[in-house]
């Protein structure tokens, strides 16, 4: 009962008309900075988790979770057979492939470019990233060649920029080509366009090209070797222990690596500018405390008789303490209600219709990708409301040592 009746004198106080209407137009403009913070906050949070997770999806469906490579690029690891049947057995680790790459050159009927060839295993079962597993054209069964040139499945930017389309042959160019009496020089080679992917990941779709590792061999004129091996394991987040595990099984010559380490500056950047986002936009909900301490200042100057009038009646002074308080927490209940709400909205929109459009050139992605959680909008609600509450601790006390006596004396 005590306390609806200190709520039932803060709503009426926040709701009634001022005598000075500056009260008023500060008390509205503090809830419009509540909201906004929130708001700002909320799409803020939504962009930095979009960026992450997005980036995150498609590299980890694009690259290994963990990669065992040469400590120092040599010819190649030879055992690798001997090292995919044993590690294949480490605990938390769900499949190994060998993978063989390097850089070639491809003669396309628009403009040659340079490009990644990739040898992956094609034995059934072995994993497969998903964009490969899902080809945006053809199909992966035609990549042995089945008797006549070798197949490549492109990357659809590399595909376009280069005037290659399904099943057109073409020549690929070895730099490192073959020796001869006269020196290195360039090898040349006929591949069959089988497939076309897109990863979602610009430097992935515009650089890279997968055959089998037999005619990779061939192109790069290397025997039965591999230059790295690739694991998936149950859970990403534990790659950098599985790594550690994996490694202590290995030689002295091999070291494995985690894609967490690989995407190292891009996760450490999306992390920092989380925090930045956090400390900047924060400024906003501090611009709103401000503006509600002021208001809660004037309002108890302006009912310094009201606030003697209830205490001569008996209302105790943690009372009228309480009074002042809830008005605080409820401007920034209000506030927050509303930047969530106007929040939400927008990041579902923006997403939906997509309508921040970046180069894939430089972000990689072609959108800015809008994925807000539940978690941030709890969290930053209830720092909003507390910085609200704190807000009112200061005119709150100041209107529990107004004296009775004194305020009602002239009156």
């Amino acid at each position: 009962m005590k306390s609806r009746f200190e709520f039932f004198i803060a709503r009426r106080y926040l709701m009634a008309r001022r005598k000075q209407a500056v009260i008023s137009v500060i008390t509205v403009m503090s809830v419009i900075g509540v909201a906004a913070g929130v708001m700002a906050l909320v799409v803020a949070l939504a962009i930095n988790n979009g960026f992450r997770n997005t980036l995150q999806r498609n590299l980890v469906g694009a690259t290994a979770h963990v990669t065992i490579l040469e400590k120092e690029p040599g010819y190649g690891i030879a055992d690798w057979r001997e090292i995919i049947s044993r590690v294949s057995r480490a605990p938390h680790v769900i499949s190994a492939a060998p993978t063989l790459y390097g850089s070639v050159f491809l003669a396309g009927p628009v403009q040659s470019s340079g490009a990644v060839v990739k040898g992956i295993a094609l034995t059934p079962g072995a994993p497969l990233p998903n964009f490969l597993a899902q080809l945006k054209e053809g199909s992966l069964a035609s990549l042995d060649g089945g008797g006549g040139p070798p197949g490549v499945i492109l990357g659809s930017r590399l595909a376009q920029s280069t005037g290659l389309v399904l099943s057109a042959r073409f020549t690929l160019i070895s730099p490192q080509g073959e020796l001869t009496p006269f020196g290195p020089r360039p090898s040349y080679h006929w591949f069959r366009v089988v497939g076309i992917f897109e990863s979602g990941l610009y430097d992935l779709d515009s650089g890279w090209a997968f055959t089998s590792i037999p005619a990779a061999q061939k192109v790069l004129a290397l025997d039965d070797v591999v230059n790295a091996i690739e694991l998936r394991v149950d859970d990403i987040y534990a790659a950098p222990r599985i790594a550690r595990s994996v490694e202590s099984m290995l030689g002295p010559r091999l070291a494995a690596t985690h894609w967490m380490e690989q995407n190292k500056q891009l996760l450490n950047a999306l992390k920092m500018e989380k925090a930045v986002t956090v400390v900047t936009i924060g400024l906003i909900q501090l611009v709103a405390a401000l503006n509600i301490l002021i208001s809660l200042v004037m309002m108890v100057m302006e009912k310094n008789r009201d606030i003697a009038i209830l205490m001569s009646m008996g209302a105790r002074r943690e009372q009228i303490r309480n009074i002042f308080m809830l008005q605080g927490v409820l401007i920034g209940v209000t506030g927050s209600a509303i930047g969530l709400a106007v929040g939400h909205l927008l990041n579902y929109f923006a997403d939906h219709y997509r309508w921040i459009r970046l180069s894939e050139e430089v972000y990689t992605i072609g959108f800015v990708p809008f994925e807000p959680r539940w978690i941030d909008s709890l969290w930053i609600a209830a720092a909003a409301i507390l910085v609200s509450f704190v807000a009112t601790l200061y005119p709150a006390r100041a209107a529990t040592r107004i004296a009775p006596v004194e305020s009602l004396r002239y009156e």
